[in-house]
């Protein structure tokens, strides 16, 4: 895919039925919205709301880890925010390196594995040594796996994958036959995570703005009207709670998980 793959996880961590007899989502997934809004609501620079975003971001991870979570990936900048003005860019750039060269012994000391997915070489050469650093250094940590989504797009990663198989084929490694929904899933960024089971999303828009497509298939969706930067524990709680309610049905009657 032209970036440095990662280190790979055991594919034996992808169960078939991750969920079943759980009370608690195992991976939790976060369109992370609002920053923006939040912080020119009070007066504040947009830049303002993305610093508090990061420090929410902390405390969501914290939650997760008091609950039971094991996957949570937090979607932080999309393909289409390189659309933002310049000197927004510039500053989500910024706080993307010093929040990489903060948060390393925090990781590090509460066992959890960093993560990365997308295309994040137009963030510079810093951040890449930096990213692959963090993975390497994270990478034997067993209490959970935070993923973040870095100039990421879920139809960005499905031509990846359809781009990568394709050059198998052409170089007679696979057959077409060989593709099943199966192969395609283990070929996207997220090959080595199990499918969210719960997607959150802030800011009150309702949608999934391309982010984890083909992973999402049968997730069960929450969406607050409360801004990124607001959401606490009393939100997550909320997103947990309606988590339990939904019976997950796969889309085949009879075939439900009562969570």
């Amino acid at each position: 895919m032209g970036v440095k793959a990662p280190p790979r996880f055991d594919r034996g961590e992808k169960p078939s039925d991750p969920t079943k007899g759980r009370l608690v989502p195992r991976h939790v997934a976060v369109v992370m919205d609002g920053n923006g809004r939040w912080a020119q609501a009070r007066g504040k620079a947009r830049i303002q709301g993305h610093r508090r975003g990061v420090e929410t971001a902390r405390r969501l991870t914290s939650l997760c880890g008091r609950a039971g979570v094991e996957y949570l990936t937090l979607f932080a900048f999309s393909s289409e925010n390189w659309k933002r003005p310049p000197e927004e860019v510039r500053f989500l750039t910024r706080l993307l390196i010093s929040s990489l060269e903060n948060e390393i012994s925090r990781l590090q000391e509460n066992q959890i594995r960093l993560n990365i997915i997308g295309d994040f070489r137009p963030f510079g050469n810093k951040a890449e040594e930096l990213i692959t650093r963090a993975r390497e250094q994270t990478f034997s940590n067993t209490a959970m796996t935070l993923t973040i989504a870095l100039n990421y797009g879920g139809r960005w990663d499905l031509t990846e994958a359809v781009r990568e198989l394709a050059t198998a084929c052409e170089e007679r490694r696979m057959t077409a036959s060989d593709i099943d929904e199966s192969t395609l899933s283990q070929t996207l960024s997220t090959g080595n995570l199990p499918d969210p089971d719960l997607f959150i999303r802030t800011g009150g828009e309702i949608r999934l703005s391309n982010f984890l497509l083909w992973q999402l298939a049968y997730t069960e969706l929450f969406f607050t009207d409360s801004l990124w930067p607001d959401f606490g524990e009393k939100h997550f709680e909320q997103a947990l709670d309606a988590y339990k309610r939904r019976q997950r049905r796969y889309g085949q009657t009879g075939d439900q998980v009562t969570t």
